[in-house]
Formats: C-alpha cells, sequence, structure tokens
C-alpha cells in the first residue's frame, strides 16, 4: 500500500533540491582575440556586457558574444559598459548593438584623448546612445545592476578616494614598487588610464575588474593605503601586458583565482604571469590563450581556454555562490574546477 508514495516523496526530494540550489551570479570571458568582452550576469537574472572586442573579422566578436548570450539565456543587455575607448573595446559596439538591445549605457564620459580614430569610434558609439539611457560614473559611484553591487573603483583618470569597506590599511606591497614613465611623458595619457574599473561583490564574493588601467594609476588605488581590500577573482588588467598589473595591487587585492583576457600574441606577459602564480592566496591563474610572450611561463594546457595559435574562440565561465564560492569551467574541455574559501 506504500508503494505509490515513493514516486511522490523522490519527486518532493527534487523539487526541494531545485528550490534550494544556491543562486549563482555567472560571468562569461569571451575570448576576442586578446580584445575585451565580459558578460555578467546577475543572480536576480540582470545583465551587464563590459566592452565589446574588435570590430570586423566577419563579425567574429560579435557572434561570440551572442553565442554567450544564448547560453547565458540574455536576450537584452540591461547595461552595456565600455571602459575606454579604444578599439579593441568600444569600436564592434555598433555592431553588437544592431542585434542586441541596450537599456543603459555606461562610460567615464567624453575622450582623454583628440587623435581621429578615437574620435571615429566615439562618434559612432555617441550615435548609438541617441534616445538610450546614459549614465557617466566617477569613482565611487554605483552601477545598477539588480542582485549584486557594482562599485566603481576608477574613471577618467581617477580612483577612489576613500577605502571601501573593510579596506583602508598600510600597504607594505608599495615598498620598492616605482612608478613607470612613458615615452615622451611621465605619465600614461593614453585612453587605458582613463579606463572604467569596477569592483562587483555579491554576498562574501568580490571581483576586480579594471579594464586597461595602467601601471601608476593602479597603483594609486593601493598605496600607501589599500583602498579597495582582498578580492575572490581579479580579471587582470590590460590582457596581462606589464604595462599594468602592479604587484603593489595585486598583493594587496590577493585574489584566489586571477582570468586574463590575452591573445595568442597580444598580452599574456612573462613577467605578470610569474608575479600572478606567486601572488599570496592564488589557487588559479586561467588564461583566454596560451601565449607567445611567456612560452615557458604559461599555466598548463588545463588553465587555458585556446591552446597554441588556436582560433576556436572558446570562453572561460565563472560562477560564483554568495558564499564566496567560485566554479570555473574551461569552454575548450568542458572541466570545471571549484575554489572555496
Amino acid at each position: 500500500m506504500r508503494r505509490p508514495f515513493l514516486p511522490l516523496l523522490f519527486c518532493l526530494a527534487c523539487a526541494t533540491a531545485v528550490v534550494g540550489a544556491p543562486k549563482t551570479l555567472d560571468m562569461w570571458v569571451i575570448d576576442t582575440e586578446g580584445g575585451k568582452a565580459l558578460l555578467i550576469v546577475s543572480p536576480a537574472g540582470q545583465s551587464m556586457l563590459v566592452d565589446t572586442g574588435f570590430p570586423g573579422n566577419a563579425d567574429r566578436d560579435t557572434n561570440r558574444i551572442l553565442e554567450a548570450c544564448r547560453l547565458a539565456g540574455v536576450k537584452q543587455l540591461d547595461v552595456l559598459l565600455t571602459t575606454h575607448y579604444d578599439l579593441d573595446h568600444v569600436n564592434n559596439a555598433p555592431s553588437l548593438v544592431a542585434r542586441m538591445p541596450v537599456t543603459l549605457f555606461v562610460d567615464h564620459g567624453p575622450p582623454v584623448v583628440s587623435d581621429e580614430r578615437t574620435l571615429a569610434a566615439v562618434k559612432a558609439y555617441d550615435d548609438l546612445r541617441a534616445g538610450a539611457k546614459h549614465l557617466v560614473v566617477k569613482p565611487g559611484d554605483a552601477i545598477p545592476l539588480a542582485g549584486v553591487d557594482v562599485k566603481v573603483v576608477s574613471s577618467a583618470r581617477e580612483t577612489l578616494k576613500t577605502a571601501l569597506k573593510g579596506a583602508g590599511k598600510p600597504n607594505p606591497a608599495c615598498a620598492g614598487v616605482e612608478r613607470k614613465t612613458w615615452t615622451r611623458a611621465d605619465e600614461d595619457n593614453s585612453e587605458n588610464s582613463a579606463s572604467v574599473g569596477i569592483l562587483l561583490t555579491y554576498g562574501a564574493f568580490r571581483m576586480l575588474d579594471l579594464g586597461d588601467l595602467t601601471w601608476n594609476r593602479e597603483m594609486q588605488a593601493v598605496c600607501p593605503d589599500d583602498l579597495i581590500g582582498p578580492v575572490d577573482l581579479f580579471m587582470a588588467s590590460h590582457h596581462g601586458v606589464d604595462l599594468s598589473n602592479n604587484p603593489a595591487l595585486v598583493h594587496a587585492v590577493r585574489p584566489r583565482v586571477a582570468v586574463m583576457n590575452n591573445g595568442t600574441r597580444k598580452g599574456g606577459s612573462a613577467s605578470v604571469i610569474t608575479m600572478l602564480k606567486a601572488a599570496p592566496r592564488l589557487q588559479a591563474l586561467y588564461q583566454s590563450h596560451w601565449s607567445t610572450n611567456a612560452a615557458g611561463d604559461n599555466p598548463p594546457d588545463a588553465f587555458l581556454a585556446n591552446l597554441q595559435d588556436s582560433t576556436d574562440g572558446n570562453w572561460i565561465k565563472i560562477s560564483a555562490e554568495a558564499n564566496g564560492t567560485m566554479t570555473v569551467t574551461n569552454g575548450r574541455t568542458g572541466e570545471s574546477a571549484t575554489y572555496k574559501r
């Protein structure tokens, strides 16, 4: 007489498991061959894309972004964040926006350089925003994305002036780290220096992405006092080049996992890879590509989304829980690894 109840009990157990499953913050590091495109989907289902990759190439980067959106179930972008106006970050926006609606455009405001190519890119981007919502952000501002807190830590060559919650202590890693000088200038005056950087928080989980922010302004945010605090995930700055990824920053924020959106021949500097591997607390470094710039220093193949000279366009996915646990999936292999606090 009790047998009929078994299927019911089994179904109730399944339903409980589904209902009780933790919601996750999901991020896709999309391969744009050394450009930038990061899709973020909050636990509440809202989406934000950080940059749009390279233009042209038979709409290669647009198609890869759209495929990530399909996998994520995203049919419109609630936020499109343009970190700065370089070719590999903004020039593909017209192609993407023609195929994917955007609710809110976010950027650092007017360009900080005046060369013709950048001004043309900004004009095309500004035309996309006609009639749409637009938000110019400064350090300390919040970007609206339901279910998570997105705090701006850098924008338009400015960084935080006051410490975030849990930060503000002197940073011993500043000792011995010197400022860089650039050709014809004592400071980097490119668009990279104006990058919008964000700290994304979901419960105990924190992710830092500074776009292409360069060495001195990274240092500005953590020296002499660390104004950011520790993070769980660090999106390596500027495709992993050594004009960025200041060790004073990396050693201050102490990520457990780092992800580098490099190309085969762009970014992925040996010195940066070596420094990240030696960072305190780091459990894993993932790269979009095997790097010719660090032939002997690349991580094992399991941590590479695209192997030597591959143009497959494989992504890296990170799913973070509110307790700080994150699971990283390599789109090339389909294998996942979980990193707990």
